[in-house]
């Protein structure tokens, strides 16, 4: 990541199985994106939005593979509040918050401390929100 507003984008990585039931909610690669700037994190994930400044991302950890149930669409964890976008059951990457975001409901009432999402390139990922 450069210093001069460079953005970097990832896609999400879409099993061929889940297609139709994401497709269902919207959720399809030309819907989803993470981008990420000097300033923010941007994620959109078919009708749903985490938006957070670049300095509020604690750490980035990948995790995976996971259960269908647990990670294909949106899925907030019970026992953390966690939010998860996912696509696959691969691999993906847990963005841990300073202070928790907005994404899972429409009001911005719940919020989370973490975010999962199943981008096609994890490891770039983490290595580009992780401190030097």
């Amino acid at each position: 990541m450069s210093g001069d507003g460079e953005s970097q984008w990832f896609g999400f990585a879409f099993e061929d199985r889940y297609r139709p039931l994401l497709s269902v909610l919207g959720i399809r690669p030309d819907t989803c994106r993470l981008t990420l700037t000097d300033e923010l994190l941007r994620v959109r994930f078919g009708p749903w939005l985490v938006l957070s400044p670049r300095g509020n991302v604690a750490g980035a950890e990948l995790s995976g593979p996971y259960s269908p149930l647990k990670v294909i669409g949106v899925r907030m964890s019970l026992a953390d509040r966690g939010l998860t976008f996912g696509t696959s059951t691969a691999q993906g990457v847990c963005l841990r918050f300073r202070r928790p975001v907005s994404g899972s409901d429409p009001l911005g009432l719940l919020r989370h401390p973490a975010l999962t999402v199943t981008v096609d390139d994890p490891a770039r990922l983490v290595q580009q929100v992780t401190p030097n």
